[in-house]
């Protein structure tokens, strides 16, 4: 019986030491239902401009492996135009492929590196001509080929760059249409390739699609930025000297720009079915152009500063950091955890 209670009060001492070291309180609220962390798991591919002018798709694709575990990804495709290559995309799992032995020792999920390097196509490399759309790419045809998947569930899509290879899928299949759903980070990305965004937006209006132009912002904008929770202070503590893919991310930028990533946290917490409800990914507003179109809410109470929807996600930024924190602590740890609790086993 002693040893049974001094094994639970180890237990809650490191419990509490653990919440203290990371700043976190026991009322803090509670995180959206739903999502990949709460064991559903969604088919993913990530269309990204990486390796381009910004490097926050490479943060972004830091972050993303980092949960790969909890995802079924089925295709990492270079989507540009300008710099980016799918050369880039492979720099990063080169990073992973260094943590991978201690990645998998707290989950058996984690792909392997080569199977994420059997993923990675190359999609446009140039901005679509005024009709919205021009050749199928390596990229385009993948995204056909995995919608048409035997397979029930829908497939998310998430745009970190042009929407190009999107805009050339749909014309060339209409047909998957009733198969994606997309998370179109825009701003930025719609003025490196307007005419594909378009063809997208006027031409498809039945398709799944989250638009967001300025709630990605809140990201990094606003939102609990104390302490080791600002955007350099939490890449100094948490990330950096932390793995391959700690070094690569502040080799590439030495604060949290990540605008790509709500597309991620969208579906890691909350209903991903329903874009209006609360998410880590933010909440979108309907405008009926059409019955499947989302986009940044107008209310002045979510604005921060002039970027409209952006504390819908900063809202939930101690929590979606401190949960990254947790998986940046991954690369370096090398104790599994049953390890832990075979020895908390013998105390009992």
């Amino acid at each position: 019986m002693l040893r049974r209670m001094l094994a639970l009060w180890f237990t809650g001492i490191a419990g509490v030491l653990s919440l203290a070291s990371t700043g976190q309180s026991t009322d803090a609220p509670a995180a959206p239902p739903g999502g990949a962390l709460a064991e559903q798991r969604f088919r993913v591919i990530v269309s990204s401009d990486i390796g381009g002018s910004d490097p926050d798709d490479s943060q972004s694709m830091v972050h993303f492996l980092l949960y790969a575990d909890v995802f079924d990804i089925e295709g990492l495709i270079s989507s540009p135009p300008y710099k980016g290559r799918a050369e880039h995309i492979l720099e990063v799992i080169d990073a992973y492929e260094k943590d991978y032995q201690n990645l998998k020792l707290h989950s058996s999920n984690y792909p392997t590196p080569g199977s994420l390097r059997r993923l990675t196509k190359q999609g446009a490399i140039d901005a679509a001509p005024e009709a919205g759309f021009s050749r199928p790419t390596e990229g385009s045809r993948w995204i056909i080929q995995r919608a048409k998947a035997d397979d029930d569930r829908p497939l998310y899509v998430l745009v970190w760059g042009s929407i190009t290879d999107v805009a050339q899928a749909v014309h060339d299949d209409p047909s998957i249409k009733k198969k994606i759903r997309v998370y179109y980070i825009g701003s930025w990305n719609t003025k490196s390739d307007p005419a594909a965004r378009e063809y997208v937006h006027d031409q498809h209006p039945d398709l799944w699609l989250i638009e967001a132009n300025t709630t990605f912002r809140g990201m990094y904008v606003g939102g609990t930025q104390g302490g080791d929770l600002s955007n350099e202070a939490f890449v100094a503590q948490h990330v950096k000297g932390h793995g391959a893919l700690g070094d690569l991310y502040v080799a590439k930028k030495r604060d949290i720009k990540m605008g790509d990533t709500p597309s991620v946290l969208y579906l890691l917490r909350g209903d991903p079915d329903d874009p209006s409800g609360e998410s880590w990914g933010g909440s979108f507003v309907q405008t009926g152009h059409g019955p499947h179109y989302w986009t940044d809410g107008p209310d002045p109470a979510l604005r921060e500063g002039k970027y409209a929807g952006a504390k819908t996600v900063n809202r939930w930024r101690k929590q979606y950091l401190r949960d990254w924190q947790k998986r940046m602590d991954r690369t370096i740890e090398s104790t599994p955890p049953s390890i832990t609790l075979e020895i908390r086993s013998e105390i009992r």
